[in-house]
């Protein structure tokens, strides 16, 4: 997990000094941001280590506090479901600027 919040960390960095830089907070300006593909590569690397972290995160949360066996697996499951959901939904969205 420490990698991944270094991910996040510098990736958040790098975001806020291109708005800051850019100062277009309209959405064509926010969209323009995501056009280039480099930014579309870091982005998709920052949305890896968010979906990884999150899943570490959370399927400690299970193990630590979900002591059933059988109700640990369908939660832990669920959340595996949920965060590939997510990372197809910011795929789309990410790809269609």
């Amino acid at each position: 997990q420490r990698l991944t919040a270094i991910v996040l960390a510098l990736y958040t960095l790098l975001l806020v000094a291109l708005v800051l830089w850019r100062r277009d907070l309209s959405y064509e300006g926010w969209a323009s941001l995501f056009v280039p593909l480099w930014m579309k590569a870091l982005t998709l690397i920052a949305l890896a280590a968010l979906l990884y972290h999150a899943w570490i995160g959370v399927r400690d949360i299970w193990m630590d506090y979900v002591k059933p066996t059988g109700i640990r697996l369908a939660l832990q499951t669920v959340t595996a479901l949920w965060l590939a959901y997510c990372a197809v939904w910011s795929v789309q969205i990410l790809w269609r600027v």
